[in-house]
């Protein structure tokens, strides 16, 4: 592993949304050269300004659904909208994210002979029939579903990176990322934590859709993150898929009431009809992470839930900050207000 840590030229396509800036930051601090793409239709310059003076850091404006001609050595293909809100916004394009940039990224690790990591995600096991799940597991995904754009395009994505190494020998790694949530969450995504959050902090009454009972649980980023990167420096007969999530499992009432506590809110909870092909339940088995990557989350929900209130409570306090995501109380009207998770 010691040769892994050399300095190398990483590619992190949507590098500067929620995930993708966070990773940049890390393989910054690391001492790698990173180039940073994003389209910019969820991301934002906000969230990687403080790397802009890097010597080590280049961001570059492009969509992935078009092919890009660089010369790196490893790529990190996080570009998709990730939330409901977003992935149904523009759904014909959302698919073509995963299934298109897919295309375009493995062509380009291809003629480069890079390493390079997908950014999949638990919503490829659909609303599961098996708990907790497993990477084995085959998942019960509607194919003609409003979520369908993002389930099916991830699944094709998945179904292209291992076709890639059976056919041209590609070094790939596969992650199956489940809900993550810190600072430099959208807003107004529609993404639970990021709206009981901002509900609260605004004195609003908090959504619940369904009866509450859903279960999800919570990553805190930065351990999602060390697990990308842990993935990533593995051995290339170590491809994936591998969970990467906290196991730890609670229901949409109880995240609500956490918020409230810790934000020291006196929002009431309503609730709304649950949306089509909502999963009730979604825990993540992370055996494998653990075997394979000696992986395993280490930040407490509360103390996550904090760091990620003080972000939204500073960036209450700079309505420039929320102009820039077009995350302002005037915003999301119908779909942003959704906690879809």
């Amino acid at each position: 592993m010691g040769g892994q840590r050399l300095r190398r030229r990483v590619l992190v396509t949507g590098g500067a949304g929620f995930l993708g800036s966070h990773l940049c930051e890390r393989l910054v601090e690391r001492g790698h050269d990173v180039l940073c793409v994003d389209n910019f239709f969820t991301g934002t310059r906000d969230n990687i300004a403080h790397l802009l003076g890097n010597p080590r850091f280049e961001l570059m404006r492009h969509d992935v659904t078009f092919p890009l001609y660089v010369e790196l050595d490893e790529i990190y293909n996080l570009a998709c909208p990730a939330s409901p809100v977003h992935y149904q916004f523009d759904p014909v394009q959302t698919t073509k994210t995963s299934v298109h940039g897919a295309i375009n990224m493995l062509g380009l690790a291809k003629r480069v002979k890079a390493r390079i990591l997908q950014a999949s995600t638990s919503e490829v096991y659909g609303d599961p029939a098996e708990h907790p799940q497993t990477e084995a597991y085959w998942g019960n995904v509607n194919p003609v579903g409003i979520r369908s754009c993002y389930d099916e395009g991830k699944r094709c994505a998945e179904t292209l990176f291992f076709d890639y190494r059976r056919q041209h020998r590609l070094r790939i790694k596969v992650a199956r990322i489940f809900n993550t949530y810190g600072p430099r969450m959208h807003p107004d995504d529609g993404r639970v934590v990021s709206s009981f959050v901002m509900q609260a902090l605004r004195g609003e009454d908090i959504t619940i859709f369904g009866d509450g009972r859903q279960t999800r649980s919570f990553c805190y980023v930065s351990d999602l993150i060390d697990g990308l990167m842990r993935l990533m420096d593995t051995p290339d007969d170590v491809t994936g898929p591998v969970n990467l999530g906290n196991p730890n499992e609670m229901t949409m009432i109880e995240l609500a009431t956490r918020i409230i506590e810790l934000s020291g809110s006196t929002s009431k909870l309503v609730f709304r009809p649950l949306p089509s092909d909502d999963p009730r339940q979604r825990r993540p088995d992370i055996s494998r992470a653990h075997e394979l990557l000696d992986w395993r989350p280490t930040v407490e929900l509360d103390e996550g839930l904090r760091r990620t209130i003080g972000y939204f409570k500073g960036m209450l306090g700079r309505p420039e900050a929320l102009a820039a995501t077009g995350g302002n109380a005037g915003s999301g009207a119908g779909e942003g207000n959704r906690t879809l998770v």
